[in-house]
């Protein structure tokens, strides 16, 4: 049975642009139980469990790298909490085999396919530009962490090299982009399974945006980073197909 997880918590900036709610917890796993045909488990890591449907296992988020900010700024996200995700006791707190994926996404189709691939550790690519600060160009991340799938402890050296105080600046230093996400390029490296486009694993921002936002006939998953999120009314206004599938 795969566990599918996504996350909840309080950033450290309190004015950080995206607010996750229990309803959009709730959303979520009413998404996966329309498209994702296989045995399955819903939880919720979180540190606020109000609102959230009874359906869902709660598992307490811990307290493990929750307050380190990006080395970009307190402005920008970060992640850390999820690196404790790759430690070996995950097989009795999440699950033998668990799926991340993030809350900022509509799922559109059938993603029983890609989500019973039966690589030990699968990611999505990363689909956006090379970032350019003053005149160089970073190098790309390979990866985005807005969906993972792997058996627990299958990587777990992601959480046992993680340095609180040198990882963030370690990452930043290689060039890489983003919190956990930028972890997982420098210790993992550039080989690792993925997921593409070529999946019918979309970005809102990087994929669509291209398209006029209309959906792909194929599309099983879109995520939406940067500033606007599937519940935003500017959002639905450019895409309508959103109140179809996001419910």
């Amino acid at each position: 049975m795969l566990t599918v997880v996504c996350w909840k918590w309080k950033p450290i900036n309190p004015h950080f642009r995206s607010k996750f709610s229990a309803e959009h917890v709730n959303t979520f796993a009413r998404m996966v139980a329309r498209n994702f045909h296989e045995p399955h488990e819903v939880v919720c890591v979180t540190d606020d469990p109000t609102g959230i449907d009874s359906s869902i296992r709660v598992v307490p988020l811990w307290d493990d790298f929750r307050t380190i900010p990006s080395p970009l700024g307190i402005e920008y996200p970060a992640c850390y909490s999820r690196v404790r995700a790759f430690s070996r006791d995950m097989r009795d707190i999440l699950g033998p085999r668990f799926i991340s994926v993030d809350l900022d996404c509509v799922i559109t189709g059938d993603v029983t396919e890609i989500w019973t691939r039966d690589e030990d550790f699968v990611i999505w690519e990363n689909n956006t530009r090379p970032m350019v600060t003053s005149g160089a160009q970073k190098p790309v991340t390979p990866y985005n962490g807005s969906m993972w799938m792997m058996n627990a402890g299958a990587r777990e050296q992601v959480y046992t090299d993680f340095d609180p105080v040198m990882t963030p600046y370690d990452t930043h230093n290689a060039g890489y982009v983003g919190s956990d996400q930028a972890w997982f390029a420098l210790r993992l490296g550039p080989d690792e399974a993925r997921w593409t486009a070529e999946d019918n694993v979309y970005a809102w921002r990087s994929h669509l945006k291209n398209r006029s936002y209309r959906l792909p006939l194929e599309a099983r998953i879109v995520f939406f980073q940067g500033q606007e999120d599937p519940w935003d009314p500017s959002a639905v206004a450019k895409a309508p197909w959103i109140k179809e599938h996001y419910r």
